[in-house]
């Protein structure tokens, strides 16, 4: 596949061990790249392929798809009309009750070492919505447990502080949240208060169980919820808080990310590029910060 010349594009979905030497592998063989999250294992494994693809002149992807979550951009929307007013606390979670470790997967085996456990996994799409939305953070907090107490020496839970100090995010808290012993009806998704209104919604993005059901992109009511999953936006009206059911933007779906970086590849441009290999490399450097501050029991200033 590699030696084809009419093989524009490799697309990587492989265990997240085997990344970095795949991509490196199709770069320097003229290929660009779209490789699934979490990209590599270690930020300086990022830099590495970074390097990489600019000597090649070629572009990479990572397919942090959950920023095309339908709910996910209802907030963006949200957040540029400035609807909740200066936000002072972001809440993302994917909490869910799985109390059996699943061991036919790499997300129940692979160690964190090699880029598995829960904070590669399911932290990798949270922290990169925060990063998408607020850029980096200055302060990182975190506490790593293990739920199930099944023996394992892998934590399966994880809860990251990300502190913001300076700019326009001045004061903000964000809170990035998994857990597998969560017995709830309607599980927390996001939580987003503001000094103008606050935002709630429970249940995850519906593309991906409507993928596994044979839907894709482009089908009649691909991307859209069920009504009663709608979100709430809480205001002051008259005094008091008053609280109005919001529905989901429109969603643009997951074919977004594929169309936006063939678009990118056909005009040679990485600023095109939807999620580019150098933000997947600032998500990993917040992992690692997490990873520290759960370790050493403080907070990581980056």
């Amino acid at each position: 596949m590699l030696a084809d010349h009419e093989v524009d594009l490799v697309v990587i979905t492989t265990t997240p061990d085997s990344h970095f030497t795949l991509c490196a592998a199709a770069l320097h063989a003229g290929k660009h790249v779209l490789v699934e999250k979490p990209f590599v294992p270690t930020a300086a494994e990022a830099k590495e392929l970074i390097d990489v693809s600019a000597r090649a002149k070629r572009l990479i992807c990572v397919y942090q798809n959950r920023r095309w979550d339908a709910d996910f951009l209802t907030f963006r929307a949200l957040q540029a009309q400035g609807k909740l007013g200066r936000i002072v606390e972001f809440e993302t979670h994917f909490d869910r009750h799985r109390p059996m470790r699943p061991v036919d997967t790499w997300k129940g085996t692979l160690s964190m070492s090699r880029g598995g456990g829960v904070i590669y996994d399911l932290g990798t799409h949270l922290i990169d919505q925060v990063v998408a939305a607020f850029g980096m953070p200055q302060r990182v907090t975190a506490v790593f447990q293990s739920q199930r107490q099944d023996g394992s020496e892998e934590p399966d839970a994880v809860t990251v502080l990300l502190g913001y100090e300076e700019g326009a995010n001045e004061g903000l808290l964000a809170t990035v949240k998994a857990g597998v012993i969560s017995l709830e009806t309607h599980q927390l998704r996001y939580w987003v208060r503001g000094t103008e209104g606050s935002w709630m919604k429970m249940h995850v993005d519906v593309q991906e169980d409507q993928l596994k059901a044979g839907m894709k992109p482009g089908d009649k009511g691909f991307g859209v919820e069920p009504e009663e999953c709608a979100g709430w936006l809480t205001k002051m009206e008259g005094g008091k808080p008053v609280r109005h059911t919001l529905k989901n933007v429109e969603p643009e779906t997951y074919g977004a990310l594929y169309g936006a970086f063939a678009d990118a590849i056909q005009r040679g441009d990485e600023e095109l590029v939807p999620v580019k290999a150098s933000e997947a490399r600032d998500v990993l450097r917040v992992i690692e910060a997490a990873r520290e501050s759960a370790e050493v029991g403080r907070t990581v200033v980056l």
